[in-house]
């Protein structure tokens, strides 16, 4: 019985982990688009708006994982949820504003949207369990 246990938090530890690696990723893969942008006022705008919520997404949900109580999980996976939802908004206006193609655009967004999938249940779970 003991080994499930184990077994079964070890799985959680590799999830959260795995999560993290998507989120650094995204966030790194984001910077490289941005400096692939041309110099023009829109796009260091925006750049400047994706890189942040992108790279704020991933510090947070690191920062959330070491919470010391469910209240500062709570506050702390709600900013993400934020940050990821503005990350994929400005992948969004990236798109529509024709700086990136088709195929860079579904990429990130398909990532952003699951990440920000994955950070809402998390925060509605949390909520359940306060």
């Amino acid at each position: 019985m003991e080994k499930s246990r184990n077994y079964g938090e070890n799985d959680r530890f590799e999830f959260i982990k795995q999560i993290q690696d998507r989120s650094k990723v995204l966030a790194l893969e984001v910077i490289k688009v941005c400096d692939k942008l041309p110099s023009k006022r829109s796009s260091s705008v925006i750049s400047y708006q994706i890189i942040k919520s992108a790279t704020s997404q991933a510090a947070n949900y690191r920062a959330a994982c070491r919470a010391r109580s469910g209240a500062e999980f709570f506050s702390k996976i709600s900013i993400v949820v934020e940050e990821a939802d503005e990350t994929c908004f400005w992948l969004e206006m990236l798109f529509e504003a024709k700086l990136i193609d088709v195929e860079t655009f579904q990429k990130l967004f398909k990532e952003s949207e699951e990440l920000l999938s994955i950070f809402s249940t998390a925060r509605k779970n949390a909520k359940l369990n306060k």
